[in-house]
């Protein structure tokens, strides 16, 4: 067994359930606090019926993501402890500001979000809930510019066979991390979105709280709409930022092995074989690469090939010579593809949902109602598929140009005992899916009633209401 390649596979299996979570917690307490907002403004209680059942939800996702996170970071002092010791000196910073910041803001106005309804007055009970939501999006910069780092080292400076920090402002400002950021948090938004429009179609159907349901699925339409498009237009300005920082990983992506026709085409479909270092068949798309790289109908981008020479010249003093520069590239390839794929799927549905609400026949529509149910899955696919473009594309590095991920791993853990903790993190993640999704389909059964009764018992405590 290749202690390298179980330790990928574990922080692959740690990370892609983690980041199951993630975005659902941001995107959610997002849409949560629109829903607060509204019924603030608007004064209409069936939002804020809304901010409380789909806030419980949020809770409880948030939780669960919470316990997978401290389990990611174990596994990182497990197995990758020359990678940790690598980086250690420019990852501490952005880690702890997270910690220390973004994450303790969330706990604490969580706290005050739940148990400060008929406590607090509405305008000061609705700012703990956007600074929730602020506090996430806040984790998520922190925690992405650490990943930024990996992608494209800025900011630092080696010693002692070290890299150590020595510009925190180069670091936040990584042009990395602000091709990444805005995708993730678009993405963020997709996922709340399909998984409030995907409960809402299933009450729907059953003709459950129409008028609660039908409101919530209109407003995750149109965070749906704004966030799907988003992520496609921010998905292609991190595409474009690519080219320029990191071409091997495009050209994986893209299936190129000798450098293209100007302009180029793209790919929409290959058989690659990797033996031969050549695409057996291909469907293209005439001028569409150029377009996509360099946003006019001309220029050429490097295949592999040529990239694998260049790198070599570049890189062999760093890693040893004859290393393999060229990533897994029908993982990248195809991974890259069902990303898109799923993507378009959101932008049509969403589109579908506008155009049956200015219709009104949103709740009447049964088909599209009943697509929207495995459309649920649709972000939190593309979400996995986009990741592991991102981190297999990388390969064979880590830390891109500094350290390979064979270096980075734990010198003195046995291959048995990564492979043992496999599966312990994988019973340990399905006792924990297993409980998120009883606790979730137990609050969806119960249905948005049922916090209005435990908002009256609360209600009737004359010393409550405190902050008007």
């Amino acid at each position: 067994m290749d202690p390298v390649m179980l330790a990928r596979i574990q922080f692959a299996v740690t990370t892609i359930f983690h980041f199951f979570f993630v975005p659902l917690s941001i995107g959610l307490v997002f849409m949560v606090a629109l829903m607060e907002t509204l019924y603030v403004v608007k004064k209409q209680e069936l939002y804020k019926k809304m901010a409380k059942f789909w806030g419980h939800l949020f809770l409880i996702n948030f939780a669960v993501g919470v316990v997978t996170g401290i389990i990611q970071e174990f596994q990182f002092g497990m197995n990758w402890s020359d990678y940790s010791r690598f980086v250690g000196d420019v990852f501490g910073a952005p880690l702890a500001i997270e910690a220390l910041l973004a994450f303790f803001m969330e706990s604490t106005f969580i706290g005050l979000w739940i148990f400060g309804w008929e406590r607090l007055s509405k305008k000061v009970h609705l700012a703990c809930i956007w600074l929730v939501s602020i506090g996430t999006m806040l984790s998520g910069f922190w925690i992405l510019s650490a990943n930024s780092f990996m992608q494209v080292p800025v900011g630092f400076e080696m010693n002692n066979g070290r890299a150590e920090m020595n510009d925190f402002l180069a670091l936040i400002t990584n042009g990395q991390l602000w091709v990444e950021f805005p995708h993730v948090l678009t993405g963020a938004l997709c996922t709340s979105a399909f998984f409030v429009a995907g409960v809402s179609a299933f009450n729907l159907l059953k003709k459950k709280h129409v008028e609660f349901y039908k409101k919530s699925m209109k407003v995750a339409i149109c965070i749906g709409l704004i966030g799907s498009f988003g992520t496609a237009l921010s998905g292609h300005t991190q595409a474009q930022y690519l080219v320029k920082t990191q071409p091997m990983k495009m050209a994986a992506a893209e299936g190129i092995w000798k450098d293209t026709a100007d302009p180029a085409p793209w790919s929409a479909f290959a058989l690659i074989d990797t033996e031969k270092r050549e695409n057996t068949f291909e469907i293209n798309i005439p001028y569409a690469m150029s377009f996509l790289a360099y946003s006019k109908f001309e220029g050429s981008l490097k295949g592999m090939e040529t990239l694998q020479k260049e790198y070599s010249d570049k890189y062999d003093s760093v890693v040893g010579e004859g290393t393999n520069y060229i990533p897994p590239v029908k993982t990248t390839y195809w991974s890259f593809r069902l990303m898109i794929g799923f993507g378009m799927g959101m932008i049509l549905l969403s589109l579908a949902g506008v155009y049956l609400w200015k219709k009104n026949s949103l709740e009447r529509s049964r088909l599209f109602l009943k697509l929207l149910l495995p459309a649920i899955s649709f972000p939190f696919l593309a979400n996995t598929f986009g990741w592991i473009m991102t981190e297999v594309g990388r390969q064979p590095w880590t830390v891109f140009g500094l350290m390979t991920t064979a270096d980075s791993i734990s010198p003195n853990v046995s291959p048995g005992t990564i492979l043992f903790s496999i599966i312990m993190y994988m019973l340990i993640f399905t006792i924990l899916a297993g409980v998120m999704i009883y606790l979730i389909v137990r609050e969806i059964k119960k249905g948005p009633e049922i916090h209005e009764h435990v908002n009256a018992k609360v209600s009737t405590d004359p010393f409550s209401k405190v902050g008007a």
